[in-house]
């Protein structure tokens, strides 16, 4: 009987402690790209603000159609830009909500000029370990299903920084 109730409240406290335990689908967003979709889990624990204005921009379609304009083999691939060339953005800058949340495969973080406070629109999804970003950008997803497709976006040139030639885009991004 007691390693019953000690199972019972060792799993009741892993889905406290799991971060997407409690992802539903209000957090779970889909980015649809030309090869399948890409299942990315919110995270509002870790940067609240940053899931609020990324809602936001999704319900207004902001992101559909959007390029991947610099992706970097081995390092990540970056979107978010109206002007497609790494300048623009939605006109509202996000204050920066850094955590030490580790930038491994798959995590989606927001990309920023070199004030901290100046994300917008444009982010990443890291595509290998980048634990030189801990603590400098703020984490605000984890790709949970279709790593794959992001592997397969087009890569940019080493030369020009990741800049990439007639880049792929999003096709289109919504909440689950």
């Amino acid at each position: 009987m007691i390693n019953r109730i000690a199972a019972i409240v060792f799993a009741a406290a892993l889905t406290l402690v799991s971060p997407l335990a409690h992802a539903d689908n209000a957090d779970t967003l889909i980015l649809e790209l030309k090869s399948g979709p890409v299942v990315i889990e919110m995270r509002p624990d870790l940067a609240p603000n940053h899931v609020a204005r990324i809602k936001e921009l999704v319900k207004r379609n902001f992101y559909d159609g959007l390029k991947f304009h610099r992706v970097i083999s081995g390092f990540m691939a970056q979107t978010g830009d109206p002007k497609g060339d790494g300048t623009g953005g939605s006109g509202q800058n996000i204050k920066a909500e850094f955590t030490m949340a580790p930038f491994e495969r798959g995590t989606v973080g927001m990309a920023r000029s070199g004030h901290p406070d100046s994300a917008d629109s444009q982010f990443f999804i890291v595509l290998d370990r980048a634990a030189h970003l801990n603590g400098k950008y703020t984490v605000w997803g984890q790709v949970t299903e279709g790593m794959e497709h992001v592997d397969r976006i087009k890569k940019g040139e080493t030369a020009l920084n990741g800049v990439v030639q007639n880049p792929d885009t999003i096709v289109r991004m919504h909440i689950k």
